[in-house]
């Protein structure tokens, strides 16, 4: 050893009598020996280690914190974020179709045709099911929106196949097209705590009204926005059912949707005014007003043929 090097030893070790620091804290370890400490044989603290959850820094970021698990919001750290929120058992098309003002009438005739005869022909067609086709009347009037469930992904890559050999079922399509300005189709799938509402007439006049919210979540918000939304669902579900609620996966991206259905509008006034007297629900709205970018809120009222009224 140099002297110098026995020099600067010397002064190390007096530091660390001074400040009563190990030495083991103000010495370099080399490589060889830093990966024989943290071998897969050592036994890590769960509060520090990050693959248990821990409640350091690198573990809420990477593996989920503990009480993100305690939430059922992760699963170790496998699966992405459609595997974590997402029922995972079926998949959605939300079709938006804006129609020429003056060719509203000859639009409902040839889409009632279309999405009828999918109904009808739903075994040939790769198991498709029409959840509901709805209009537009507050929001952006002139706006159809049809949702259709497959089997997973499967399904619809089956139906699929099943249209593009059908004849029939495009000539139907192809009349629809003439009477639109635009139309957007967006994959999206149900969120695990609140699976869609199969079809069903309500009962009440015409299908009563249908109220659908559309969320454009920050990125990498979509786990927060499921917890609070699922603590707080209870409070409305005291006064209303929900239809559906929805996060987008192909198409528009970090996008969710919630459903509503009310008989009439001063219904809904009424029991949106119950549910923000409960506690829950006024804590879930200032948590989840803070992960999104845009809100929006539509009234549509179901087409004559909606399965879902």
């Amino acid at each position: 050893m140099t002297l110098i090097t026995r020099s600067a030893a010397r002064s190390a070790i007096t530091l660390r009598a001074q400040l009563n620091i190990p030495l083991r804290s103000i010495t370099s370890t080399s490589p060889i020996l830093a990966s024989k400490e943290s071998s897969s044989d050592e036994v890590r603290d769960p509060a520090t280690d990050p693959k248990q959850g821990g409640e350091g820094f690198l573990g809420a970021l990477f593996y989920g914190s503990k009480a993100a698990k305690a939430e059922g919001l992760v699963s170790g750290s496998e699966g992405s974020h459609s595997k974590i929120v997402g029922r995972g058992k079926y998949v959605h098309e939300k079709i938006t179709h804006n129609v020429i003002p003056s060719r509203r009438d000859e639009y409902l005739e040839a889409a009632e045709k279309y999405y009828t005869t999918l109904r009808e022909r739903s075994a040939e067609l790769g198991g498709v099911k029409l959840t509901g086709s709805w209009e537009t009347v507050i929001g952006t009037v002139g706006e159809f929106t049809h949702i259709l469930e497959y089997d997973g992904y499967k399904g619809y890559d089956a139906t699929s196949r099943a249209l593009r050999d059908d004849k029939h079922t495009q000539a139907l399509y192809k009349a629809i097209l003439p009477h639109l300005n635009s139309r957007q189709h967006q994959m999206i799938q149900e969120f695990s705590f609140w699976p869609s509402a199969p079809p069903h007439d309500s009962g009440y006049p015409n299908g009563g009204v249908f109220e659908m919210r559309t969320y454009q979540l920050q990125p990498g918000k979509l786990l927060e926005w499921e917890a609070s939304w699922r603590r707080g669902l209870e409070a409305r579900r005291r006064f209303v059912q929900p239809v559906g609620a929805f996060f987008s996966q192909v198409g528009q991206l970090h996008e969710v949707h919630h459903i509503w259905q009310y008989p009439d509008m001063e219904s809904r006034k009424k029991t949106r005014e119950q549910a923000w007297s409960v506690g829950s629900w006024s804590d879930t709205v200032q948590e989840t007003v803070k992960l999104a970018q845009t809100m929006k809120s539509a009234i549509l009222v179901p087409c004559k043929w909606s399965p879902l009224r």
